[in-house]
């Protein structure tokens, strides 16, 4: 048989997505289903096969919600790309609340809401969410979609009742908040525009600590409850073998590693406690911080070499990739995993902002987005650039003229070059110079740009950093390079 022959044969026996999807549905392989279609977007599949394969996806969303949350929240967001169908959406839902997503649930119940608008059960389960977040506004808006001939009506009635109740009795908190803010200030009159929603402002359910925030006329600080996220009690083995633990923004993975109950809930705590202080320090510095969870998986050195190489466990402290951040080394939290949480973070929410998944690594020159999450680490770590040591070499290179150009760092990762401590570094001085001449929210505004435009063309090149460049600071990256080895000598 001549090798032309031969391929057409095997061709033609491959199954097809949707085949292979309907096989490992039908034998409940549902890790092998998820790693199958866990890549890529709905392109990778023929068109007219998409809905086969989420429903396949689906089905094993539905399975695994009792036993498995995550994985069925993870198979739920799968399936929602190949095809956004009722079911889909419904089970992306209810796997994201199970695994305290709140956002995720919500996104999800909108667009079924969007989409299948006679279907009662989403503005339903929409209305039910959103009265736990305690916004009464949000929840009656929702509840009033509800068909009056839908199966749901009678419940949704009840709930609108008692939404419709809330609301008023926000109304009037927002009356008595007002009167005693205008007290405070010896104010005559109301003020020309009423304080904002209290549901606007309001805090994560399920939290447990508290701090009063003072009274501000009609801004972020007005009379409300600053509420911290907190975990449940204990968290639960999943079908890999690792302990999870969740909250609104993030999913927490790990080996037990033998720690008994006690180890078990001061290491979770910590952990909690860390990410807490990543999301108020990166909001704190960004203005905003990352919309959606985060999965945040913790690894031994050992574990982190099995599964990346281990080159990576030797230079990589961590890594943000595939909406997971994944940290090297963590059995124990010292200072230098507390900075490297906030670094992969930092990528995480740079991510979010530039559409999502691994957007951030698609769009942005590499040194961009590797350099604001090395300076900000900086920042977390209360230096204001590298150490003494390491700053001496760079300054070596620069005479040498040898420092690594930035436009290298376009399209190579820094912790692929031959020395990644130096790339690191030069990246996040070259970032460190921006925002000192023109502050952060320029920064964020070039950064976007980027990632709006690189996106828009297909991802072709990442060229507009140049035109950007020259809009938002009116150099080039040579010359941004020189700018970086002058701040070296000047500091």
């Amino acid at each position: 048989m001549s090798p032309l022959v031969l391929a057409l044969v095997l061709a033609a026996a491959a199954p097809s997505p949707a085949q292979k999807a309907k096989e490992l549905s039908g034998r409940k392989a549902w890790d092998e289903l998820y790693l199958a279609f866990s890549a890529g977007d709905a392109n990778t599949v023929p068109k007219e096969q998409r809905a086969a394969v989420s429903s396949a996806l689906t089905q094993g969303c539905q399975a695994l919600l009792a036993e498995d949350a995550v994985m069925a929240a993870a198979l739920g967001e799968r399936a929602t790309v190949f095809d956004e169908s009722a079911p889909a959406l419904h089970c992306s839902a209810y796997a994201a609340r199970r695994t305290e997503q709140r956002a995720a649930a919500e996104a999800a119940l909108r667009k079924g809401l969007e989409r299948f608008p006679k279907d009662g059960s989403f503005p339903l389960e929409l209305g039910k969410l959103l009265l736990e977040e305690q916004d009464s506004a949000g929840a009656v808006a929702a509840l009033e979609r509800v068909p009056p001939r839908a199966k749901e009506a009678a419940e949704a009635r009840k709930l609108l009742q008692q939404a419709r109740q809330s609301k008023q009795e926000e109304s009037a908190a927002r009356t008595e908040a007002s009167r005693i803010e205008r007290q405070l200030a010896g104010a005559t009159r109301l003020p020309a525009q009423a304080p904002p929603p209290i549901s606007s402002i309001r805090a994560p359910p399920g939290d447990a600590e508290d701090s009063v925030a003072s009274l501000t006329a009609g801004g972020r600080g007005s009379a409300r409850m600053v509420k911290v996220p907190t975990v449940g009690s204990e968290s639960r083995v999943d079908a890999a073998g690792m302990r999870v633990r969740a909250n609104r923004r993030f999913v927490i993975k790990y080996y037990n590693n033998d720690r008994d109950f006690q180890q078990r809930a001061d290491y979770e705590g910590q952990v909690v406690e860390i990410l807490d202080e990543a999301y108020f320090f990166t909001r704190g510095q960004l203005g905003q911080a990352r919309e959606t969870p985060v999965l945040v998986v913790l690894y031994s050195m050992a574990e982190f070499g099995q599964a990346f190489g281990e080159r990576l466990a030797r230079v990589v402290a961590g890594r943000y990739a595939s909406s997971a951040i994944r940290i090297n080394d963590a059995i124990k939290l010292t200072k230098e995993t507390k900075a490297t949480l906030v670094h992969e973070y930092i990528h995480a929410t740079v991510a979010d902002m530039c559409g999502g998944e691994d957007m951030d690594m698609a769009t942005l020159p590499l040194w961009v987005n590797e350099g604001i999450a090395k300076y900000l680490e900086w920042v977390y770590l209360g230096r204001d650039g590298p150490d003494p040591s390491l700053k001496q070499a760079m300054l070596s290179l620069g005479a040498q003229k040898a420092l690594f150009p930035l436009r290298f760092m376009v399209d190579t990762a820094p912790a692929r070059t031959s020395e990644p401590e130096i790339a690191y570094a030069v990246s996040a001085v070259a970032i460190r110079e921006m925002i000192r001449r023109e502050g952060i929210h320029r920064l964020l505004t070039f950064m976007k740009e980027i990632c709006v435009g690189n996106h828009e063309h297909k991802m072709e090149s990442r060229k507009s950093v140049d035109q950007a460049l020259r809009t938002h600071y009116g150099m080039t990256m040579e010359e941004l390079d020189d700018e970086v080895v002058a701040s070296l000598k000047s500091r």
